[in-house]
C-alpha cells in the first residue's frame, strides 16, 4: 500500500503522526507507513473493513491529504493559469476535481477546489503535498497567499449510513439534505465547528469533514458511537476505490501518464478544453482531438490470483500495457484491475491476458466502475 516514494526513501525520512495515531492503535489499528505518515491499513480485516463500508458506514482518517487556502487579489485570474479548471461557473462551497499539470501536461497531481468566500480551499494528495505547495508558489504571483492548513484534520464518513448518522450530529444554516454530491457547507458537529462536503474516495454516498487537529479525536470518538460506524483502514479505502473505478495518484497517473489517456478529461473544464491557457495545453487539446496511443480501462481476470501494480498485459505475445492497480473485490467475489493499454485493445470486450507470477490469466476490458457508484445527487 505504501507510496512507491515513500518506500524508496523510509530510511531518511522521519514517519509523522496522524492526529489520531493513539485513537487508532487503541483500536488496534496495524499501522504502515504510507505517504510519509504512520498509517492504519487496517482493525479487524480488511474485507470485512470492505464489506461494512458497503452497507453501513465507515470512518476513515485521510488527515495525511494536504489542505491549503489560496487567497489574495485576482486569485481566480491565478489560479485557472495552473489548474485547467473554469472558476467562474464554481459556485461558493461545491468542490471540483481538477488536475495540476507540468508543462508537458504531465499530471503532477489531481485534487479537489472548492470557492470559499474569499479564496479557495484545495485538497491535495498527501504524498505530494509538499511538492504541490512548491510548484504553487513557484507559479503563482507574489500577491497570492498559500496557507497550509497544517493544523486541520481531515475525517471521510462512507457508506449508504452515513447521511443518516451525521444527519444526528451536526447543526448549521444549511440542512445536511440540502447537500447534494458536489456541494458543500459550514456546519457544527458535536460542537466543534467543521466544513463538510458531500464527495469521498468510495463510489459511496458519503461526506468529506475538515475540523481542527484538537478536536478530531473527540468528533471520532462521537461519530464512532453511532451503532452504524466503524473505522477504517488503507486497505479497505483501496479495495473501495478500485471497484469504484477511481484513479491513485503516482500510480494510475504520474507526470509520464497524460490527462486524457488517463480519462481525467472531466479535471480539464469545458471553456479550457478550446481556449487553452493552462500547462500543458498545446498537448492536451491535440490529444483531445487526435486520442492517445493509449487507455487506461478496466479488467475483470478469470480466477482468483489478482494482478498487483506492475504485472503486464498481453495479446499474444505481444505486451499491449500495464496494470496500474489491481486487487481482489470483495463485492464481485474475484480479482479486478486498471491498466493501460494500447489503443487498438482498449474496446470494451476485448480479450486479454495479464501475466501474475510467470502465470498467463484470460482478462476482458470492462467498463468502469466495476460496482455501480452511489453518489447522492437529490432524489
Amino acid at each position: 500500500m505504501s507510496h512507491h516514494d515513500t518506500e524508496d526513501h523510509l530510511e531518511d525520512i522521519p514517519l509523522e503522526a496522524l492526529p489520531l495515531d493513539a485513537w487508532h492503535r487503541a483500536r488496534g489499528a496495524r499501522m504502515v507507513p504510507f505517504a510519509g505518515y504512520e498509517m492504519p491499513i487496517q482493525y479487524e480485516g480488511i474485507v470485512a473493513e470492505h464489506n461494512w463500508t458497503r452497507e453501513n458506514a465507515g470512518l476513515f482518517d485521510v488527515s495525511h491529504m494536504g489542505q491549503l487556502y489560496i487567497s489574495g487579489e485576482c486569485v481566480e485570474a491565478a489560479l485557472e493559469a495552473v489548474l485547467p479548471i473554469d472558476l467562474s461557473t464554481l459556485k461558493h462551497g461545491n468542490p471540483r476535481y481538477s488536475l495540476l499539470l507540468d508543462e508537458n501536461g504531465g499530471v503532477l497531481d489531481d485534487l479537489m477546489v472548492t470557492r470559499w468566500s474569499e479564496g479557495f480551499y484545495l485538497v491535495v494528495n498527501g504524498a505530494t503535498k509538499w511538492d504541490d505547495i512548491g510548484h504553487l508558489r513557484e507559479h503563482l504571483p507574489d500577491e497570492i497567499t498559500i496557507s497550509h492548513m497544517d493544523e486541520t484534520a481531515l475525517l471521510a464518513l462512507q457508506g449508504p449510513k452515513a447521511f443518516t448518522v451525521l444527519e444526528r450530529l451536526v447543526t448549521g444554516d444549511t440542512p445536511l439534505a440540502l447537500l447534494t454530491f458536489m456541494k458543500g457547507a459550514a456546519f457544527k458537529l458535536g460542537g466543534v465547528d467543521a466544513w463538510i462536503s458531500r464527495s469521498g474516495y468510495t463510489g459511496e454516498d458519503g461526506f468529506e469533514i475538515s475540523l481542527p487537529y484538537e478536536a478530531v479525536a473527540a468528533v471520532a470518538d462521537l461519530i464512532c458511537a453511532q451503532p452504524e460506524v466503524k473505522p477504517i483502514g488503507l486497505g479497505a479505502r483501496d479495495s473501495l476505490r478500485l471497484e469504484a473505478g477511481l484513479p491513485l495518484y503516482g500510480h494510475d497517473m504520474t507526470p509520464e501518464t497524460s490527462p486524457i489517456e488517463a480519462g481525467l478529461i472531466f479535471g480539464i473544464n469545458k471553456r479550457r478544453r478550446t481556449e487553452g491557457g493552462f500547462p500543458g495545453a498545446d498537448r492536451i487539446i491535440r490529444e483531445i482531438n487526435e486520442g492517445t496511443a493509449r487507455k487506461w480501462v478496466g479488467l475483470t481476470i478469470d480466477g482468483r490470483l489478482p494482478a498487483r501494480e506492475g504485472a503486464e498485459v498481453f495479446v499474444g505475445s505481444d505486451q499491449v500495457g500495464i496494470v496500474t492497480s489491481g486487487g481482489f473485490s470483495p463485492t464481485l467475489g474475484s480479482p479486478i484491475a486498471m491498466a493501460y493499454v494500447a489503443r487498438e485493445h482498449a474496446a470494451v470486450g476485448t480479450a486479454l491476458e495479464v501475466e501474475v507470477r510467470g502465470k498467463r490469466l484470460a482478462a476482458t476490458v470492462t467498463p468502469t466502475p466495476f460496482v455501480p457508484h452511489r453518489y447522492y445527487r437529490g432524489n
